[in-house]
């Protein structure tokens, strides 16, 4: 667990309130529209590391980022979010930090996608790739 301003950071799985992350998601991320709150909750169950941003004062759940990995090389970073009221102060930064340097994945490669959020993570060495390699299969029916 770490302080930044207000909040707290803090990699529990059982201290993250599903409520908040299925209302951003389902109602304010463009990327989580389409999931139902059953996908939602068996996402966040089944990931590799959760990290939540929390109100020191009222423990209300503010933040949040996912990863799934393999556990030994490589990882992607998904679901990040502030909520609305808690927006300007770099707590976004701060999860990002948290997730990728601050824990267990390091060392690892980190892989995301975004389509309006490339100046939050630049500054964390997210790029183009920067060996020509990488490679993807889009979903089916174009859904992000």
């Amino acid at each position: 667990m770490r302080t930044v301003g207000a909040c707290e950071l803090d990699d529990d799985p059982a201290r993250v309130d599903l409520e908040v992350v299925w209302k951003f998601l389902s109602t304010s991320a463009y990327w989580g529209k389409w999931r139902d709150r059953e996908m939602i909750e068996k996402v966040v169950r089944n990931a590799w590391r959760v990290v939540g941003a929390y109100e020191t004062s009222t423990g209300r759940m503010v933040g949040f980022a996912r990863a799934f990995s393999d556990t030994v090389g490589s990882a992607y970073l998904a679901d990040v979010f502030v909520v609305e009221e808690a927006r300007g102060a770099g707590l976004g930064k701060e999860l990002v930090r948290e997730m990728i340097d601050n824990g267990p994945g390091a060392e690892f490669r980190w892989m995301l996608h975004t389509a309006d959020a490339h100046e939050l993570y630049r500054p964390f060495g997210f790029g183009d790739p920067a060996d020509g390699q990488y490679m993807e299969r889009p979903r089916p029916g174009g859904r992000v």
